[in-house]
């Protein structure tokens, strides 16, 4: 083939094998400001309350409409752009989800919140599977950087609940809503020009893939072994995902209780671990880069176990200081989990990154409804004590496949 046939590279590739870090931060402010529109629900349930008299049970199904959309559709969303990319699926994700956040802002009714909770958690579905291959393809040879930028990005977004509720839903009420169809307008501003980067990578990906001769299938064997990883990753995005579901939903009533707090004051201990979740999933992808996506993926839930067995037994001054460790050390684990099962499977970036992050948003949602039925039939404190074994199950990671390892399967 010759190089006239192959697309101009744009300028902002800088160089095609390397890292593009233009491409990288928008992605991520991307996801912050996706994530920021996803966090205004729950943080508006004390509105919703107040204002419509919704029950817990319509704030239940609220929150898990939200989830369900957002978490099963991603996989699917992933599995049709790996066949057929849609790099203009980006902007269209985050009109819908705009369109979410303007009828949520003049809902009258529960069914109205609920159509537009739905609105959201579809733009939602579509984003991430897309997001995350955004930031894969502009990764260069730092996967672990890459996918850390972009997802930090996502939980620094949901870190804004309790600044959201504070700044704007409790002085505007149910209309403070409106302000975030302008969050959304510039997302998907940003994302049109990400789909025009993206097309173009796409024209050179396709030529550079004529150009190359064809793998040979995966032997019955190398399936089964990635198949079983795949497994024990999912165990793993379990096992985090419902100890993080435990502090966010729960821990601030276990604070109210245990330590006397206002309701104010038990925020900053949510705050405090999902701040600190957002630097530990920065640092993973780094340091996985550096000593390995398995190791990280090991260490980082084996080593939250001393702090998350110490928390319920603490004063409130160690426990905000154990829940910052906590979410630094558990978190930083994230991105590389998406990352590790990208390389699995590498011909399934949206499936995986759906798959792995989808998952993760429904096992937290899962997470909240059993863990209120166990808190409900144990009491708080039981259902702490219980959920510090979680992290125990990182053990599981001692069973995947090496980083040195999925390197020879890629090359097979």
């Amino acid at each position: 083939m010759s190089t006239a046939s192959i697309p101009k590279k744009p300028a902002s590739y800088q160089k095609d094998s390397g890292t593009v870090y233009n491409i990288l931060f928008i992605i991520g402010l991307c996801h912050l400001l996706n994530d920021s529109i996803q966090s205004v629900i729950p943080a508006m349930f004390p509105i919703l309350e107040k204002s419509m008299g919704l029950t817990f049970t319509q704030l239940g199904l609220i929150a898990f409409s939200l989830n369900m959309v957002s978490s099963v559709m991603q996989p699917v969303v992933g599995f049709y752009t790996d066949k057929r990319p849609m790099p203009y699926a980006l902007p269209i994700g985050l009109t819908s989800s705009m369109l979410g956040v303007l009828g949520l802002a003049f809902a009258p009714s529960f069914i109205t919140i609920l159509l537009s909770v739905i609105f959201i958690g579809l733009g939602s579905a579509i984003f991430h599977p897309e997001g995350s291959r955004v930031a894969y393809m502009a990764a260069g040879n730092r996967r672990g950087l890459a996918q850390s930028i972009y997802q930090v990005g996502g939980n620094s977004g949901q870190a804004l609940a309790p600044v959201i509720t504070a700044l704007i839903l409790v002085p505007l009420g149910q209309f403070g809503a409106i302000w975030f169809t302008v969050v959304a307008a510039l997302a998907v501003c940003f994302l049109i020009y990400i789909a025009k980067w993206y097309s173009t990578k796409l024209s050179i990906m396709k030529a550079e893939r004529k150009a190359k001769p064809q793998v040979e299938h995966k032997s019955k064997s190398l399936s089964k072994a990635i198949r079983n990883a795949l497994i024990i990753i999912i165990f793993i995005i379990f096992a985090r995902s419902w100890y993080g579901s435990a502090i966010s939903n729960f821990y601030a009533f276990y604070a109210i209780e245990k330590y006397d707090l206002t309701i104010a004051t038990s925020q900053l201990y949510i705050f405090t671990f999902l701040v600190m979740g957002a630097v530990g999933t920065f640092l993973g992808g780094p340091l996985a880069d550096r000593f390995g996506k398995r190791n990280v993926i090991l260490v980082s839930l084996l080593a939250t176990v001393p702090f998350t067995l110490l928390l319920p037994f603490v004063g409130p001054t160690a426990s905000l200081i154990l829940l910052g460790c906590i979410g630094i050390i558990l978190m930083s684990s994230f991105s590389v989990t998406v990352v590790y099962a990208q390389e699995l499977v590498p011909g399934k970036i949206g499936t995986m990154s759906g798959l792995t992050v989808g998952l993760a948003f429904g096992m937290g949602a899962i997470g909240s409804v059993a863990l209120g039925a166990i808190i409900d039939t144990l009491g708080l404190t039981t259902t702490m004590i219980g959920v510090a074994l979680l992290p125990v199950f990182g053990i599981l990671a001692f069973l995947l496949p090496s980083d040195r390892k999925l390197l020879e399967w890629q090359q097979q």
